[in-house]
């Protein structure tokens, strides 16, 4: 079972394409935690016919009853609303410390769970549009919703069970992305960190002295002039951009495209004097206080780190704040 690495949206559209082969698929979705439940809220586990499955509701402890019950869901069409309590025993199994507890909801595809429904989700998430998934926990009420609901939700991507107790939300956001201008050595251990909490990188640097594989292995490297590829990246409201040349040859041009971006955050490295400098520059290309405010300078959180790797914290510390603070 591949589920350590096939995300979210992967089985979503893994659903889609056995369903479509007439495999019969259902859907199990984790809607509800308590205690130190091994899979969060908005896990998906998808099961098909014969038994095969993608992804985990539980990381091992439940799947065996969950794959039952998903096969009646198949053959009868209705959903099922599961409880299960996994015990120390079971989650020291698995390799957790301790247990929890999880509410599990099981769809039939083209049954409980419309199949438009499954498709528009599987085609925001590739058009990288913000959806919804909203279900009455009480009836068959299903329906889909844009990133104008549940706007706290979205933004920290975080699924579930509404105050009123019956409404389920499930959240479906367009992946994170962190683009880095400038192959610095701060950008080695940044690249690093952003991957690990969930975000694709590209890293751009006209240079090419620079932005060698040996010294980033496996990234995305860009050799075009920032404000170009920044252009042809085109930056929405999931994307971080931390400019770290130090050279106002390269981080201004990609500055003021970011700032004319949907960009949720814009960080650049330099000192209060440096960034001052800048100011006055951009003021000098048009841009209005309003627009210059949204730099972070000096960029990141004051940590009182020196080193790049300590700065790299710093950086992603703060994307990671400005991503999910709630106004």
């Amino acid at each position: 079972m591949s589920n350590l690495v096939v995300s979210e949206h992967d089985v979503l559209a893994i659903a889609l394409d056995w369903h479509r082969a007439g495999r019969g698929v259902a859907i199990a979705t984790v809607i509800e935690t308590w205690g130190s439940a091994p899979r969060g809220v908005g896990s998906l586990l998808i099961i098909d016919a014969s038994g095969a499955m993608e992804g985990s509701v539980s990381g091992g402890c439940v799947e065996g009853a969950v794959i039952t019950e998903a096969l009646d869901a198949i053959a009868d069409g209705k959903p099922r609303l599961l409880h299960y309590g996994v015990t120390d025993d079971e989650a020291f199994a698995v390799g957790l410390a301790c247990g929890g507890e999880i509410r599990v909801l099981v769809e039939p595809v083209g049954g409980a769970m419309p199949l438009a429904m499954l498709e528009q989700l599987v085609q925001a998430k590739s058009d990288a549009t913000p959806m919804a998934y909203v279900v009455n926990l009480n009836g068959a009420g299903r329906r889909l919703a844009d990133g104008r609901e549940f706007v706290d939700r979205f933004r920290l991507d975080r699924s579930g069970v509404e105050a009123d107790g019956t409404t389920f939300v499930a959240i479906h956001n367009p992946p994170l992305r962190l683009i880095v201008v400038g192959a610095v050595h701060i950008a080695q251990p940044l690249v690093g960190m952003a991957r690990a909490c969930g975000f694709a990188v590209t890293l751009i640097d006209p240079r090419s002295a620079f932005g060698t594989a040996d010294r980033f292995p496996g990234e995305v490297l860009v050799e075009d002039w920032p404000d170009e590829a920044l252009t042809a990246l085109s930056p929405d409201a999931r994307t971080a951009v931390v400019t770290l040349t130090h050279d106002p040859k390269l981080d201004d041009p990609a500055i003021v495209t970011a700032l004319r971006s949907e960009a949720f955050y814009l960080g650049c490295l330099g000192s209060i004097r440096t960034h001052a400098k800048r100011i006055a520059r951009l003021t000098d290309q048009g841009l209005s206080s309003d627009q210059l405010a949204r730099i972070q300078a000096p960029v990141g959180l004051d940590l009182g780190g020196r080193k790049p790797a300590e700065i790299a914290v710093s950086i992603m510390a703060e994307i990671i704040q400005t991503l999910r603070k709630v106004a």
